[in-house]
């Protein structure tokens, strides 16, 4: 009997253990300069179906976030990204989605690059 209890609680620790581990983590690089970049890059991010959370750096460039592996992954992530204007390393925006966000957010431009660095 003490045997049948011990296999009962190791099979519901594992299938527990089992069950938590559908969250990933990972970072990915995003072009962008400022803090309407970083809404439209969130927004974009947890418009995807999966993503728990998303946090994008103005300084790093850096997009941190959570997903559930089992419903996305990080190219259809980037894709959603790339949709809404902002280049990743993997994904690069179209012409027509770049040309969609506000001026002051045109990245690839080195004089909106400088304009945001102080």
């Amino acid at each position: 009997m003490k045997k049948l209890i011990l296999l009962a609680v190791v099979m519901i620790m594992s299938i527990s253990s089992y069950a938590q581990d559908k969250n990933a983590k990972a970072s990915i690089e995003v072009d962008g300069v400022c803090l309407m970049c970083k809404e439209r890059i969130e927004k974009a991010s947890i418009k995807t179906k999966g993503v728990k959370s998303a946090v994008w750096n103005v300084k790093t460039h850096e997009l941190s976030l959570i997903y559930d592996e089992r419903k996305t992954d990080l190219n259809t992530i980037q894709e959603g990204i790339a949709a809404v204007g902002h280049d990743t390393k993997e994904i690069v925006a179209t012409d027509e989605a770049y040309a969609s966000v506000h001026p002051c957010c045109k990245y690839r431009e080195e004089a909106v690059q400088d304009d945001h660095k102080n």
